[in-house]
């Protein structure tokens, strides 16, 4: 009905699937685990669901969309909400440090499946990283992330670096609006005071890693000479020596 009546449809080409059940928001507020004080910048406002849930345990919210005709309805679920502020953008070409202000931070957000890799990266990467992330993200790749050795993914090694990953609840696709596919779940990543790896060993070891998993079905010595411009025999090599 709040669609209808300010004449908006979901489009498909940004992954909008509302998430609309109160249990299920629950849930993603609970994770969080707020105490009342904290600045929540929430990624994908949406129609404002997430975000009125937010800001009755929060002491500020800031709300990022990047869709501008949201913003009536979003304006009507949160009148007179004075703790949220609503930001029309793109949340990958904003300066964190400008959007969220000086302190520390959580992000909390219902995301759009195809930009789920990105957005990660751009938070764990950023030099205003968050102290903690709740995302509600495809099952498959929350179950992916939190995976163990010999089932890791290139972002799951990315995570474990800058954080520690768990999951904190299963969300089916009936508690989003338009109903998605798949279901989905609720990953918290509680960001380290530092990476696990250091500053100078960062770049190569992640280029290391993507060559590596670049072509899985591959003989390794073969995946890392492809990915890294390296001839087969540099890449055996390497990988036959003992330090």
């Amino acid at each position: 009905r709040l669609l209808k009546r300010h004449s908006v449809r979901p489009l498909k080409r940004l992954g909008q699937h509302f998430m609309v059940d109160p249990r299920a928001l629950n849930q993603v507020v609970a994770a969080a685990e707020l105490g009342g004080s904290e600045t929540v910048l929430e990624v994908g406002a949406g129609l404002g669901s997430l975000t009125r849930a937010l800001a009755i345990e929060a002491g500020r919210v800031i709300a990022v969309e990047l869709d501008p005709r949201l913003l009536p309805p979003l304006r009507e679920v949160l009148h007179g909400l004075s703790s949220v502020e609503i930001v029309i953008g793109d949340i990958l070409e904003m300066d964190l440090k400008s959007t969220v202000g000086e302190g520390p931070y959580l992000v909390v957000a219902n995301i759009p499946y195809n930009i789920t890799s990105t957005l990660i990266r751009h938070f764990l990467e950023s030099m205003t990283a968050p102290q903690r992330m709740v995302l509600t993200i495809q099952r498959e790749v929350a179950e992916r992330v939190i995976a163990g050795p010999g089932q890791m993914s290139l972002l799951a090694l990315g995570v474990r670096v800058y954080g520690t990953p768990t999951i904190r609840a299963r969300v089916p696709a009936r508690a989003f609006y338009p109903r998605p596919q798949v279901d989905s779940a609720v990953l918290r990543v509680d960001i380290h005071d530092q990476p696990t790896l250091d500053g100078k060993l960062l770049d190569p070891v992640f280029r290391l890693a993507k060559a590596g998993f670049g072509q899985r079905r591959k003989m390794l010595k073969n995946t890392l000479a492809t990915g890294l411009n390296w001839s087969v025999g540099e890449a055996a090599d390497l990988l036959a020596q003992d330090d």
